[in-house]
């Protein structure tokens, strides 16, 4: 589990072909390596992925060909992402629970400076629309972010200034995809309500 606070952006140093899939080896300045093990958790631009390799400050994970189709940002050597390790449970939860599994990939509708933040709109895919609340939680490429507004498949949130120079979402660009995974507890609570249909 995470918490959609980002620890670090790393670089994506390598992206080599394994079989369909890829094995990425990313580089961090400030994320803390000396407590991960092979085996451990990384989220990866918001994608749980487990450390296969270590190298000083630079760690190793395979993507599978599966989670390349379900996601964005992972495939490109030089490209920055989104890194949190895996919780303890003594952490404190700065964001709320994410499980780094991606839901589906949205579009960057609009991103405007608007004074003390930036206002930004992301259109997501039909089916996740109905698990998208006002005041709900929302985890775009690993970012832990409070929704403002939805208005059918478009929702709306506010990024100030330390989010932006904390994450790589300062890259954003209308039209750029996202991954989007949604609060842990509107599937639940779906999951729910379909069993007591059945």
């Amino acid at each position: 589990m995470f918490s959609g606070i980002i620890a670090d952006v790393g670089l994506i140093k390598s992206a080599r072909d394994r079989d369909g899939g890829l094995r990425l080896t990313v580089a961090t300045e400030v994320l803390g390596m000396d407590d991960v093990q092979l085996g451990d958790s990384i989220a990866v631009n918001g994608v749980c992925l487990t450390v296969v390799e270590l190298n000083g400050n630079d760690f190793t994970v395979d993507v599978s060909r599966e989670t390349l189709n379900c996601t964005v940002g992972l495939e490109h050597q030089g490209g920055h992402v989104n890194l949190e390790k895996a919780m303890r449970l003594s952490d404190r939860l700065g964001g709320h629970l994410v499980s780094g599994h991606v839901d589906g990939v949205g579009e960057v509708v609009a991103f405007n400076d608007i004074g003390e933040s930036w206002r930004l709109i992301v259109r997501a895919p039909h089916v996740l629309a109905k698990y998208i609340a006002v005041k709900g939680s929302i985890t775009i490429n690993g970012v832990s972010l409070t929704v403002n507004r939805v208005a059918g498949s478009e929702f709306e949130m506010n990024l100030i200034p330390h989010t932006l120079d904390m994450t790589m979402l300062n890259e954003l660009k209308v039209g750029a995809r996202v991954n989007l995974e949604i609060d842990l507890i509107a599937r639940y609570v779906e999951r729910m309500l379909q069993a007591e249909k059945e």
